[in-house]
């Protein structure tokens, strides 16, 4: 009897400790985080994209100015002349002005959407490039989630820093294997 009683005993101590195996398995999920913005600016190739970006910015950016300059012109004549014209010709000058802020807005809007679109053509082979390493560190450490700490709505208020990924993906896309963190 005592026999079949240890023999019971030790079944209900291995399902008890392979279904505790399992729920700590499950507790267990991998988890890491990292900081997208110091990666990118530390990728290399960035220096020289943000360079290009900034040089050609500059170009939209002169003519943003000059146009602005022109409608400001333009309307601090019309405060000067608005005294002295007739009604027919003050509502003519204002709906000028009216169509030189529309155009305006129009080029600034234009600009500024060439300037998301240049800048995205500029950064997504750098970004293609290190999600490229981010999944494979993902992989090898079988990782379950990577947290991005720079992604707007995080909501990580604390971490271990030994869960940051974020100088591993800069050594790996620097081309320097590591296998520490």
């Amino acid at each position: 009897m005592a026999r079949w009683a240890v023999a019971v005993l030790a079944v209900i101590v291995v399902a008890s400790v392979a279904a505790r195996s399992t729920e700590q398995a499950q507790n267990d999920a991998r988890i890491a985080y990292l900081n997208s913005e110091v990666i990118l600016r530390q990728t290399p190739g960035y220096a020289a994209a943000e360079s290009t970006f900034t040089s050609e910015m500059g170009v939209f950016q002169k003519e943003v100015e000059a146009l602005q300059v022109r409608l400001d012109s333009v309307v601090r004549d019309f405060d000067q002349q608005s005294i002295v014209l007739s009604p027919t010709a003050r509502q003519e000058k204002l709906q000028e002005i009216r169509g030189m802020q529309q155009r305006f807005e129009q080029r600034s809007g234009e600009l500024q959407q060439r300037a998301q679109e240049r800048r995205a053509e500029l950064v997504a082979p750098l970004e293609e490039r290190i999600q490229t390493v981010i999944d494979g560190v993902r992989a090898e450490r079988n990782l379950a989630v990577i947290f991005d700490v720079a992604s707007p709505g995080n909501n990580i208020i604390a971490a271990d820093r030994a869960l940051d990924l974020t100088p591993t993906i800069i050594r790996r896309l620097r081309g320097e294997q590591s296998t520490q963190q």
